[in-house]
């Protein structure tokens, strides 16, 4: 399909919607939606925190960003979002190093193909607790946080439209993502008494080198090619969603999925 949105736009400058906070993003080493969100929320203003389980990653992403944002705050902290642990010491080591927490990105996540008839038990639990637990921890540590600090903020969690839609190979990951979802609404209704918002966005499909390296090459050019504009999202374009959701041009929105796609289902 060839057209006037066929080919990905230049990233489009900060408008300051974020200017004065400080946001954490989790999985944010690399060069997929963690990395984008954080270059994202630093254009807009805000102030971040990078973490991610892998130490030298993590370094590389945090290095790169602070030459990128000289004016802006970047700090690193190597979390393993399976630990109840180092989970709860993201969460405190970013509010003592930046001073408060206003936002936080739930975007560590693990995929993978497998039909059920061959996934093992292990394959299924180590999905389902990166992806769904890790979630349900760093919000946990989140809304602690903030109950205390009496400030209110705002997390936004990354699901996917797997969390709507079947897929091969993708039942481990589709049902930790409608798990995100789930946990979404349902943290977002006990939220609101804490003045935080909880919001979540479904990306289809955004192609980055590490994607690339993990999948199939024709499998991702297939569900590009389907997508409405015959190309998949280009990282930023969903992390430009995850920012909007962060700042206050949604201050009414809560328990709400949004679908970076042109197919929910």
């Amino acid at each position: 399909m060839t057209g006037p949105l066929s080919v990905a736009p230049e990233p489009i400058p900060g408008h300051g919607l974020l200017t004065g906070r400080c946001a954490v993003i989790t999985a944010a080493a690399g060069t997929g939606i963690g990395s984008a969100t954080a270059r994202r929320l630093l254009a807009e203003g805000a102030d971040v925190v990078v973490s991610d389980w892998h130490a030298r990653r993590l370094t590389e992403t945090a290095t790169t960003l602070v030459a990128e944002f000289p004016q802006r705050r970047v700090a690193s902290i190597v979390c393993d979002v399976q630990r109840t642990d180092e989970v709860n010491e993201l969460v405190r080591g970013a509010a003592e190093v930046m001073g408060r927490i206003d936002v936080l990105v739930n975007n560590a996540g693990l995929g993978g193909e497998t039909p059920v008839v061959d996934m093992t038990d292990e394959q299924w639990a180590r999905v389902l607790d990166i992806t769904l637990n890790g979630t349900f921890r760093c919000t946990r540590a989140a809304l602690g946080y903030f109950r205390d600090a009496g400030h209110g903020g705002v997390i936004v969690n990354n699901a996917s439209v797997l969390g709507w839609r079947a897929q091969h190979g993708q039942a481990h990951y589709a049902a930790a993502k409608a798990g995100v979802m789930a946990l979404t609404r349902c943290s977002a209704v006990e939220a609101a008494e804490l003045g935080v918002r909880i919001n979540a966005v479904a990306p289809s499909i955004a192609r980055h080198a590490f994607l690339d390296k993990v999948s199939s090459p024709e499998l991702l050019d297939r569900l590009s090619e389907r997508e409405a504009f015959g190309r998949a999202a280009e990282p930023w374009e969903v992390a430009a969603t995850i920012a909007m959701l962060a700042s206050d041009y949604t201050s009414y929105l809560t328990g709400e999925v949004v679908s970076v796609s042109s197919q929910r289902a």
